[in-house]
């Protein structure tokens, strides 16, 4: 039994080091740019605290003014087809236009222009502008999502190795398991020898934060997944919700028949606010086509997305055509919309995110304490023997 047992664990021993040795570059890439990428909006709030923050003065000028005002200043050949409101009246609002060229093999390809303006909804004036195609923050997000490739290129790559890291992360735990757990197991499990030599210390702080982090290593793993493979989204959607089956909603139509009003979008974002109180932004996007509608999405957190209501509006009368809140939405939706907050820790507020960040920073040193040990034990005797089998 004891042999049998042994042989398992070597097993699981190859597949981990060999999984490790080929995804191991990868995964320290996305783990690096997730650290990095946690804290950009608090890092963006205080280097652009001029162009995003504004002093109230006065009430709100028209919605339609405000955008004629961004539209003017982006330029006409970048129509707007974004914007983010703020309840918060020392925020300066967001128009942002955005178009991509999906036939690109890199991301500054696929980007064809990504920017926004930033207006005072009191004054009008613009406060600044941003390039998202060149901003730091954007490209370690895109090295994140794709290695800077086009997402139909790059994020197959990202998560297969994503994969590979939560196969690693199971086979870890496995080898990480004591035989007994007598004391003197408990205390080279769960704690770092801090005064050992380079190969001990190296030992533990592969396995020891390893076994700390798994859980939410995991959390943050899956979650990835779920853009990476369509399969798995759908699977994950399926268990939450009891069925493959996606919620029917209504459809409704703008009536390109009916007399326009002067100004349609003033009356939807007029209404939306009265029926949104309680949001702290409102997201709006243009109507498409003839029958598309103005659609309006009204955001409860200040960071987060997944508590939302969501409005439709006549892009010609600016008439509510239609609302579907949150508690309408099944158990796979609700799941599937909270992926992002989860993924960045932000559904845990400032603390969820300060630990997505150690969580990621210990991944990425994973790899590399597991490449020291197994080029360590290629070229030398192994140091720590009698522990072998309980590596993560």
């Amino acid at each position: 039994m004891a042999a049998g047992k042994s042989r398992f664990k070597k097993l699981i021993g190859q597949i981990h080091l060999w999984l490790g040795l080929t995804s191991g570059i990868i995964v320290i890439i996305i783990s690096l740019t997730g650290c990095l990428f946690v804290f950009q909006k608090e890092i963006s709030d205080i280097t652009y605290r001029k162009t995003f923050y504004v002093n109230p003065a006065g009430s709100i000028l028209p919605f339609s003014e405000l955008q004629q005002r961004a539209q003017q200043a982006m330029g006409a050949d970048k129509p707007i087809n974004s914007v983010t409101t703020y309840k918060d009246p020392s925020k300066a609002w967001e128009f942002m236009a955005y178009k991509a060229n999906d036939t690109a093999i890199t991301y500054f390809g696929v980007m064809e222009h990504y920017q926004s303006v930033f207006v005072d909804p009191h004054t009008g004036i613009v406060t600044g502008t941003r390039n998202y195609k060149y901003d730091f923050f954007s490209i370690v997000k895109y090295i994140h999502w794709s290695l800077l490739l086009n997402t139909k290129y790059g994020q197959p790559v990202i998560g297969y190795a994503t994969l590979i890291f939560v196969i690693m992360t199971i086979t870890g735990l496995i080898l990480w398991w004591p035989k007994k757990w007598n004391r003197a197991n408990r205390r080279k499990s769960f704690r770092i020898k801090w005064d050992a030599k380079f190969k001990r210390l190296n030992y533990d702080l592969h396995n020891v934060p390893g076994f700390y982090a798994m859980l939410i290593a995991l959390v943050i793993a899956l979650t990835g997944m779920v853009w990476a493979f369509q399969w798995f989204e759908k699977a994950v959607y399926a268990a939450a919700a009891g069925t493959t089956k996606a919620s029917e909603r209504k459809q409704v139509k703008s009536d390109s028949t009916a007399t326009a009003s002067a100004n349609p979008l003033d009356i939807a974002f007029t209404e939306a606010v009265k029926q949104l109180p309680d949001c702290q932004r409102i997201g709006v996007s243009p109507a498409y086509g003839k029958e598309g509608t103005i659609y309006m999405f009204g955001y409860r957190g200040k960071e987060t997305y997944y508590d939302y209501d969501q409005l439709q509006f006549d892009q010609y009368t600016g008439k509510m055509l239609l609302r579907t809140n949150l508690q309408e939405h099944n158990g796979g939706e609700r799941l599937i919309g909270m992926n992002y907050d989860i993924h960045v820790g932000a559904i845990a507020g400032l603390p969820g995110k300060i630990l997505a960040f150690i969580i990621s920073l210990i991944c990425a040193s994973l790899p590399i304490t597991g490449f020291y040990i197994w080029w360590g034990r290629r070229h030398n005797k192994p140091v720590y023997k009698a522990n072998v089998n309980r590596e993560l």
